[in-house]
């Protein structure tokens, strides 16, 4: 099966964001959407060209551009507020804590530039801690797809999805390798490789390099049970524990802080119900800084290299 997953061309997640805007403005009268002065960021200018009317500008506000995608979704519609993962989590989780989470309010929060490969920009705006804060939201969705075709597919699926929402993106480009027309199904995981000697869990950005480093495993000998874990909440427990069943050992793949994420979502999982060894691939208690995405990854643990060296720990503790 890993043969199926190749590179097929590079592009941003967030530009699969874009593209499932343009097709929700044709197909949703009630979908309408807010920026906060990110506009070009978001890719969502073909949205604001074809219905310059479903376009809300809240400019460098994004506490009010939470309040009134809340006010919106109460008149029936369905907004999409978007700008970068930092500002649209850390500045304004009061107001999506009250104003969407709380009231069940039908907003789809969207986030760019998340994780430690926004780059250049520095640790400021890096925020590796945004996965943790959504998920324990009460009522609240979480979903970190891995290229732009899942992106797209996300986004779609949120429009239809009734109930708040967290769409996180990236900014660099990064190897579009799933079907364009593979389902989507919040809260499903998608097996992408089978195998018997570990079992890898990965979102996002990190599942790229996970079916990189299945490559590298296989070559020594070592089957990995690749799945894409694209929705973090809710998590698909009949998947993990169905594939730890038959491994017995597991590593969890993000990018993200170690502390509240995917892994510890796994942690929980198998405490409760077939205690693991487990390995954990994410930034260890730590901000970023300046760089370029792939040195970032490679300096903060997030590497193919690392995925590597923690399935044959995983491995070693098992046996």
């Amino acid at each position: 099966m890993l043969s199926e997953y190749i590179s097929k061309g590079t592009s941003d997640t967030r530009s699969g964001y874009g593209a499932a805007m343009t097709i929700l403005g044709e197909k949703n009268p009630n979908v309408v959407a807010l920026c906060a002065d990110l506009v070009g960021s978001l890719k969502i200018q073909p949205f604001i060209d074809a219905h310059p009317e479903r376009f809300f500008q809240a400019g460098i506000s994004e506490a009010n551009m939470i309040g009134m995608a809340a006010g919106l979704a109460t008149g029936g519609k369905i907004p999409f507020p978007s700008t970068f993962a930092n500002f649209a989590t850390g500045r304004v989780y009061d107001q999506i804590r009250q104003s969407v989470a709380y009231s069940h309010k039908n907003v789809k929060i969207s986030a760019s530039h998340a994780g430690i490969t926004l780059g250049e920009d520095g640790a400021t705006h890096q925020i590796l801690e945004d996965l943790g804060m959504m998920k324990m939201l009460p009522g609240m969705v979480v979903i970190n797809p891995c290229d732009y075709n899942q992106t797209k597919a996300a986004t779609l699926a949120a429009a239809e999805y009734y109930g708040p929402v967290y769409l996180r993106f990236g900014r660099p480009k990064w190897p579009i390798f799933t079907p364009e027309d593979q389902k989507f199904e919040i809260g499903k995981a998608i097996q992408m490789n089978e195998g018997s000697d570990v079992t890898i869990v990965a979102t996002g950005h990190l599942v790229w390099q996970s079916l990189e480093a299945a490559r590298e495993l296989e070559k020594e000998g070592i089957n990995v049970d690749l799945i894409n874990i694209h929705t973090i909440k809710p998590l698909d427990d009949a998947a993990i524990l169905k594939s730890v069943s038959k491994t017995r050992c597991i590593v969890t793949a993000e990018e993200h802080q170690r502390n509240g994420g995917l892994g510890d979502s796994v942690a929980q999982l198998l405490s409760l119900n077939n205690p693991t060894p487990q390995e954990y691939v994410a930034v260890n208690d730590s901000f970023g800084e300046s760089g370029k995405p792939i040195q970032l990854m490679d300096k903060y643990g997030l590497g193919v290299k690392d995925v590597v060296n923690a399935v044959k720990k995983a491995i070693s503790r098992k046996n």
